[in-house]
């Protein structure tokens, strides 16, 4: 279980070290990376949080994310919470881009990230860590936009601002 978070500034220059919980109870901007794993079919795989998450637990979310430790690159990170959570490996994932976000969260954290965007093509089927998730699914970008005007509360805060810029920057390089 990573404990430290790895803090910059919006350049993504290394500021300092602090503990998880602590810079989410601050609000300190710090490292972050998303991961969207894409099947041949177009559709996403997307997570649901399990309910023992410290925050936004039970809502759904992109393939998984984590906070790189201290001495581990983003990618690093990406590779092996993908293989974590969702018991999957997909070689190569791509970088999409950075992205800042402020969010206040429930149980009175909030996230003030710097979050590395990372995508792969891969057809595996998830085998999920039940500890992190609950439950996943595969879905078609249109049907992901149909839920987020009905029910975006089932969704976590960060998805709800990544899943535009993602779809705009898949359908930019297709």
């Amino acid at each position: 279980m990573r404990n430290e978070v790895i803090l910059v500034d919006e350049n993504d220059n290394v500021t300092g070290i602090m503990d998880k919980l602590e810079a989410h109870q601050k609000a300190v901007l710090h490292r972050a990376v998303s991961v969207f794993i894409i099947n041949s079919r177009g559709e996403w795989i997307l997570q649901q949080r399990a309910l023992g998450k410290y925050h936004s637990s039970g809502l759904w979310s992109n393939t998984c994310c984590t906070h790189p430790s201290p001495n581990e690159t983003a990618e690093e990170a990406a590779r092996k919470r993908l293989m974590e959570e969702m018991g999957m490996t997909c070689v190569p994932l791509y970088k999409a881009f950075n992205f800042i976000y402020k969010a206040e969260l429930d149980n009175g954290l909030t996230e003030h990230e710097l979050d590395h965007v990372f995508y792969g093509f891969c057809d595996d089927e998830p085998r999920i860590n039940p500890e992190e998730v609950m439950a996943w699914k595969t879905i078609a970008p249109l049907q992901i936009e149909k839920e987020l005007l009905h029910s975006s509360d089932s969704y976590t805060v960060w998805f709800r601002m990544l899943f535009p810029r993602m779809k705009a920057f898949l359908e930019n390089i297709s």
